[in-house]
């Protein structure tokens, strides 16, 4: 066995240049593998007298203890490399600036409706609520609707069917109904605003089934048309962030009296100005307080 330590050499010499993990495993099966060199040595073992055989053993074994260990150590280089290669190829620049997701953000509608109550909330309004699916005394009979009214008819409103001998049931067709639920369960002085999803049997270019409406009502013993005037021009003003011309023409309603319509004037792109409706007002109708149970 004279050649026994050049033949380590070369193998732990072959193991060290092996570049991948491919050629590291052809140098472990050249070496140790069923017909491997150093299993040949081994199995060679059983021709030799004891004395030499012992001898010859030991001398191989350490050879293959040494064999083994240098591939074990090489084979983790060379994953590591592998990994590292990997890595360096896969890896996330996070040098680069993110990618805006997108952002949500309220509808128009929503934040119009805030920036109204907001207003109001600084004037000492609070917010009132009340259902959907009202009942008619509530949507037109409290609110001094007569019978023959035409926002009564079954083409202008959403009726849904009522419980057996109940009241007759709807989809609100104005915001109006909290009103009444805010003067039936308060005292005097009342200020309040309500805004809400409205339902009517309406739809073309400019009218939705479903819309969206804000009022305010104010009930106090020495509340006048001139207040109504005042707190409205504080509104628009607030509003629009800015100082519009403004007029009250005659209107009518039937749960106000006297009744009103507030138009600005706005300039248009060519440079002429007119007159735009903005929202209708009035004080509330003597009527209505009796239903709610206030003495006018």
């Amino acid at each position: 066995m004279s050649d026994t330590g050049d033949l380590k050499t070369q193998l732990l010499d072959e193991v060290a240049a092996a570049a991948d993990l491919a050629a590291l495993d052809a140098v472990r099966v050249r070496a140790l593998g069923k017909q491997g060199v150093i299993t040949a040595q081994l199995k060679g073992l059983g021709a030799m007298e004891p004395e030499q055989r012992k001898a010859a053993g030991a001398e191989i074994n350490v050879v293959k203890q040494a064999l083994t260990d240098a591939i074990a150590a090489r084979k983790s280089t060379l994953e590591a490399e592998r990994l590292n290669a990997r890595l360096g190829s896969e890896r996330i620049d996070v040098t680069l600036p993110g990618r805006d997701g997108g952002r949500g953000n309220l509808h128009p509608v929503s934040r119009a409706l805030e920036r109204m109550t907001e207003i109001f909330a600084r004037l000492g309004y609070s917010m009132a609520e009340g259902p959907e699916i009202e009942d008619d005394w509530h949507n037109f009979e409290a609110l001094n609707f007569p019978p023959h009214h035409p926002a009564r008819a079954m083409h202008d409103t959403f009726y849904v069917d009522a419980e057996q001998n109940g009241p007759s049931r709807l989809l609100r067709t104005h915001t109006s109904p909290v009103q009444i639920r805010a003067m039936k369960g308060q005292t005097p002085p009342v200020r309040i605003i309500a805004a809400g999803k409205v339902y009517r049997s309406d739809s073309d270019q400019t009218h939705t089934p479903m819309f969206h409406q804000i009022e305010g009502l104010l009930v106090d013993e020495t509340s006048s048309f001139a207040d109504l005037k005042g707190t409205l021009q504080t509104f628009v003003n607030a509003f629009f962030e800015r100082d519009f011309e403004m007029r009250f023409r005659p209107s009518y309603f039937p749960f106000t009296e006297p009744s009103a319509e507030l138009d600005i004037r706005w300039d248009r792109a060519d440079g002429s100005s007119g007159w735009l409706e903005v929202l209708g007002c009035g004080m509330v109708h003597p009527n209505v307080l009796k239903n709610c149970g206030i003495d006018p």
